[in-house]
């Protein structure tokens, strides 16, 4: 740091203090974290000489050796270093001018966001969040506080009582509160790590799908059955998740988009009041827990659950339809890093693998995509008209595996082959769901709700650790658990045996849930907690 240095502390703290960056810079100021060390010695050796402080041509020779400075976008706030007595008095007073710990408080919101979470949240969450960083709380204990009162809420919407409804519905809203303050004290003051990002991403999922499970629990006790409506808002909600999760991994770097619909969405956000339409239309996490603890307070669990249907199966509808729009009418070229991207949530097992060996390339002449809605109609059609336990419904399986493979056996970099992973996800899921229902027995579809939460947090899983950078999840462990594909078929094998003895078909569900979980968080929390992977936030506003 330049001893001459005029500016903000803020500045300083962006520049010295973001674990998330190897090297980040402002005038006059220059860090580096461990990974860039050997490169700083190197720059350090041969500091050019010339004009302007030191630190920043350190920071120009680190840069020019190949590590990336991370220059923060500073706004308002003040980073120089003035050369004489006017400039300093000129920085003085432009560092006089700006409240600092009003741009902190500022940037600690996300950039975008939505309606309900801009307006209704934020608003006095980030001075929450302030108040944590004063005494030291740490943003992993905050997701944690908001885990354990979303688990609670769940707990009182399982008494079936309508007090336990009312203290749901607000305790959601708490916890909400408090999913928006985690990250907003870890932007306030820079407390990003990786376990963070995962905690905070899975924790949401949990959180979720824990108070659809109090839903279900809360109506059965009234007599009333929507385990099957909740199984089935899980289902959408994760389809509709992986939708977004592979549309941008398929654009994360791809060139020349020149797509008229995204040139019309861009004209469209330049009328301001149509960026919040578009943002609340799809339900957000904000506007969907909102809807989901007031109509618990004031209605049934099973209106809950059709308004959350209905509701986000528009917002995965209008959605998906503007992606493929996007994709059918855009010049890109996708990379091999994207493709890769793709197979690896596609989460294929050995019987797919094998498949893909043995039609390398083939699908080419198809459509990667069209193959794989083909199998994933067919299986879903099949499960829902073959009786359960129907011998035929293997044969199905076994075909499903084959397109599943001849899907994945060339590159997926097709206009629309994003499409392939949530195709996947719900053949599979759907194929849980029909078959505990058709098994009509008690107990079935909770289970099913189990093993599909527990698949879904290995397919959560994998998202996180490819945005991270680190690659999918080893090899190993996806043949480990059968890949969907394998699943699918085993699913199909265990109601055949127990067509007779239906009753044990829970049981069968739950052991697969049982073993599914295990392999999966053991795995996933030795990754988590002793990975490399960079530290990710999502960013608050620039200052």
């Amino acid at each position: 740091m330049d001893s001459a240095f005029v500016g903000h502390v803020h500045a300083l703290r962006l520049a010295l203090t973001d674990p998330r960056f190897d090297a980040c810079a402002v005038t006059g100021a220059f860090a580096v974290q461990p990974g860039a060390r050997d490169v700083l010695d190197k720059a350090a050796a041969l500091a050019p000489e010339g004009p302007g402080p030191y630190a920043d041509r350190l920071a120009d020779a680190v840069e020019a050796a190949g590590t990336s400075v991370q220059r923060p976008e500073l706004g308002t706030l003040v980073a120089s270093v003035p050369a004489g007595p006017a400039e300093r008095d000129a920085a003085t007073a432009a560092v006089a001018a700006v409240d600092d710990e009003a741009v902190r408080l500022r940037t600690a919101v996300k950039s975008r966001d939505g309606f309900f979470t801009t307006f209704f949240i934020s608003p006095y969450s980030r001075y929450i969040a302030r108040w944590c960083a004063r005494r030291g709380l740490t943003p992993n204990q905050v997701t944690t506080a908001s885990l354990i009162t979303a688990l609670i809420a769940a707990g009182c919407a399982a008494t079936g009582e309508r007090w336990g409804y009312v203290a749901a519905g607000v305790l959601l809203l708490v916890s909400f509160v408090l999913d928006c303050t985690d990250g907003q004290l870890a932007r306030y003051s820079l407390q990003y790590s990786t376990m963070g990002a995962w905690l905070d991403a899975t924790f949401d999922r949990a959180k979720e799908y824990s108070f659809y499970a109090g839903l279900a629990l809360g109506a059965a006790s009234n007599g009333d059955d929507v385990w099957g409506l909740a199984v089935g808002s899980m289902i959408l909600m994760t389809c509709r998740h992986v939708v977004d999760f592979s549309f941008n991994e398929a654009n994360h770097d791809a060139t020349a988009n020149t797509s008229p619909t995204a040139a019309l969405s861009d004209r469209l956000d330049s009328v301001g009041w149509t960026v919040w339409v578009r943002r609340m239309i799809i339900l957000p996490i904000g506007e969907r827990w909102a809807m989901i603890a007031v109509l618990t307070a004031f209605t049934t669990p099973r209106i809950v659950f059709y308004a959350l249907l209905i509701g986000c199966a528009f917002g995965a509808l209008y959605t998906t339809a503007g992606r493929v729009l996007r994709s059918l009418t855009r010049k890109a070229t996708r990379t091999d890093r994207a493709a890769q991207a793709l197979a690896d949530l596609a989460d294929s097992g050995p019987l797919a693998e094998l498949q893909a060996r043995l039609l390398r390339g083939r699908a080419g002449s198809f459509g990667s995509v069209y193959v794989a809605a083909l199998g994933t109609l067919l299986m879903v059609g099949a499960a829902l008209y073959l009786p359960f336990g129907d011998p035929r419904l293997i044969a199905v399986a076994v075909v499903y595996a084959m397109a599943a493979g001849l899907a994945v056996s060339a590159p997926l970099k097709g206009a629309l082959d994003w499409l392939i992973p949530p195709l996947f996800r719900a053949a599979e899921y759907v194929t849980v769901l029909v078959l505990a229902a058709k098994a009509d027995v008690p107990g079935a579809l909770p289970a099913a709700f189990g093993l599909i939460a527990a698949v879904a947090y290995h397919h959560y899983d994998t998202v996180y650790r490819i945005r991270g950078g680190t690659g999918a999840p080893p090899h190993w462990l996806v043949r480990t658990i059968g890949g969907h594909e394998g699943r699918v078929l085993l699913l199909t094998v265990l109601a055949a045996v127990l067509m007779s003895r239906a009753v044990d078909f829970p049981v069968a569900l739950t052991a697969m849930a049982v073993f599914v979980a295990l392999v999966v968080l053991v795995e996933s929390i030795r990754f988590w907690v002793s990975s490399g992977a960079p530290a990710v936030h999502d960013e608050g506003e620039p200052a």
